[in-house]
Order: structure tokens, then C-alpha cells, then sequence
């Protein structure tokens, strides 16, 4: 199954380069080209790079003693910082929806099989998160 996708018009695409930049390769010039999601992006962008040390002990907690965030790949780690930061500051998006959309930007850097171990990560996450906040 082949989907028309253009990264460059993927909001979750952008935010993912943009913190794997940060968190990364240590870039600091975080511009926001035009986009029709530029506010979007600019808030999660800025909100998991505010709230990193947050995230990271979420991540920690939540997922349990068998999981150890920094022995992932470096992709699947900012994903799934960004993907928090949604779960815990996004309450009006779903978490299927907030699944679904990194899943399908996920396909643009992983591997299928990374691709299912970031769905099962990401629903076990979304649940606990949501949980605990409502």
C-alpha cells in the first residue's frame, strides 16, 4: 500500500526534524518555514524542548523497569518525546490521532518493523498518560 505523502507538508515530519536537530546534532536555529500547521508545529517543537526533563521521567515511569529510553534509536526517541508532549499538553487531540499521525511520519525514517515496536511504545504510552490526567 503506497501513500501519496510529502514530508514537507507533515506537520509531525517537521516536528520530528526539528527536535532531532536540537536534541541531535545540537542545532540551535529553530526557524519555522511557512506552513499552513506553523503554530502547531512551533508549539510542540517548543513545548518538548521546554518540558524535556519532564518527558524523559515520564517516559521512564510509564513504560517500566524492562525499558531503557536511551538504548533507542535516536528517531524513535524524538518521537516518542514529541508524541508525550502531545499526550500531556494536547488533551482536545486523541490519542489514536496523535498515534496515527507519528506512525505514518515514522514510515519516512524506520524501519516496518520499528515502525510496530514505536505503535505498541505509543499506545502503551498514550493510555497511561491519559489515565493519569483525566
Amino acid at each position: 500500500m503506497r501513500t501519496h505523502f510529502n514530508p514537507k507538508n507533515n506537520p509531525r515530519v517537521i516536528i520530528i526534524q526539528k527536535l532531532y536537530g536540537r536534541f541531535y546534532n545540537e542545532e540551535n536555529d529553530l526557524d519555522f518555514p511557512k506552513h499552513r500547521f506553523k503554530k502547531f508545529i512551533k508549539d510542540i517543537v517548543n513545548g518538548t524542548i521546554e518540558r524535556n526533563d519532564l518527558i524523559l521521567y515520564e517516559l521512564n515511569s510509564k513504560l517500566g523497569d524492562d525499558f531503557t529510553f536511551e538504548k533507542l534509536d535516536k528517531i524513535l526517541q524524538t518521537i516518542l518525546k514529541a508524541a508525550t508532549y502531545e499526550f500531556m499538553y494536547k488533551p482536545n487531540l486523541s490519542i489514536n490521532i496523535i498515534i496515527k499521525e507519528y506512525l505514518n511520519s515514522s514510515n519516512f525514517f524506520l524501519a516496518d518493523s520499528q515502525t510496530k515496536y514505536l505503535n505498541a511504545l505509543l499506545d502503551n504510552l498514550g493510555k497511561k498518560l491519559r489515565s493519569n490526567n483525566a
